[in-house]
């Protein structure tokens, strides 16, 4: 099984910055594209960024410019530094990778539990 575990979420005051990190752990094959969602009350998750192995990133559109994904392979770790914060950036970040645990196994997706970021004005 794939282990994510996301970090680096908090309170910060709008205009500020902050890192989150995703590590991925257990049994993992290989990792395809990595990415981070969110979901705000009430809302449905929603692609943030997406970054796949050979570094090819995609935004939502209300993040561009503003937030940086980026991943280290050979940690299998995944990073989002977010700048320029505004309170509707609040929600629960998820961190996501798509991959497999054995090279006969089928590709899938995976999820870590989340970590509040709250903006407030």
């Amino acid at each position: 099984q794939v282990q994510l575990v996301e970090s680096g979420g908090g309170l910060v005051q709008a205009g500020g910055s902050l890192r989150l990190s995703c590590a991925a752990s257990g049994s993992i094959f290989s990792i395809h594209a990595m990415g981070w969602y969110r979901q705000a009350p009430g809302k449905q998750r929603e692609l943030v960024a997406r970054i796949t192995s050979g570094g090819i990133t995609h935004y939502v559109d209300s993040v561009k410019g503003r937030f940086t994904i980026s991943r280290d392979n050979a940690k299998n770790a995944l990073y989002l530094q977010m700048n320029s914060l505004k309170p509707e950036d609040t929600a629960v970040y998820y961190c996501n990778a798509y991959g497999s645990e054995t090279y006969y196994s089928a590709l899938r997706d995976y999820w870590g539990q989340g970590t509040q970021v709250t903006v407030f004005s």
